[in-house]
C-alpha cells in the first residue's frame, strides 16, 4: 500500500511542512515592518480570543481591537493565487477547505466581541496592507480620515 493510499505524505513533503513558520513569514516580516516605519505599534503572534489560544492573530492592536491575518495562498485558498496538491487529495482539500472554514468562523465570532479583522494575502504589496490596517485602526477609533 503507497503512503498516499495510507494517508501519509512522502519525505519530502514531509521536510517542506516543517519548515513552514507559524509565525515570522517573510510576508508578515514584510507588513510588520512597514507598520512600523509608520510608527504604528502592536503585539505578535497574539491570541485575542483568551479561550481559543490556538486561533492566533498575526498582529493585534489591543487598545483598538484590532486583529490581522497574513494569510498565506495556498494555507488559506486566496482567490487568485491558491494551488491545490495533485497528489493524496483526499487529505489535502478537506484540509485546505477546513482552514478557510476556521478562518470564517474565527472572523464572526472576533467580530460579535467588537472586534475588527483585518485579513490580508501575502502576496499584497506591504505598503498596501497597512494601508488596510491603518484604514481599520482609524475606523476603530471612530474618526473618519
Amino acid at each position: 500500500m503507497s503512503n498516499a493510499v495510507r494517508g501519509e505524505v512522502s519525505a519530502g513533503t514531509s521536510r517542506s511542512m516543517r519548515s513552514n513558520r507559524r509565525r515570522d513569514t517573510r510576508p508578515e516580516l514584510a507588513v510588520r515592518s512597514e507598520l512600523h516605519r509608520r510608527g504604528l505599534r502592536f503585539r505578535v503572534d497574539y491570541a485575542p480570543l483568551t479561550e481559543r489560544p490556538r486561533r492566533r492573530a498575526d498582529i493585534v492592536f489591543t487598545r483598538k481591537h484590532v486583529a490581522v491575518f497574513v494569510d498565506g495562498c495556498f494555507w488559506h485558498g486566496c482567490p487568485i493565487h491558491a494551488t491545490y496538491p495533485k497528489s493524496n487529495t483526499g487529505y489535502w482539500l478537506p484540509k485546505l477547505a477546513r482552514n478557510i472554514e476556521r478562518d470564517r468562523e474565527t472572523d464572526a465570532e472576533l467580530k460579535d466581541r467588537g472586534w475588527r479583522v483585518v485579513r490580508v494575502w501575502e502576496h499584497m504589496p506591504p505598503a498596501d496592507a497597512a494601508d488596510m490596517i491603518e484604514e481599520a485602526l482609524t475606523k476603530a477609533s471612530g474618526h473618519s480620515r
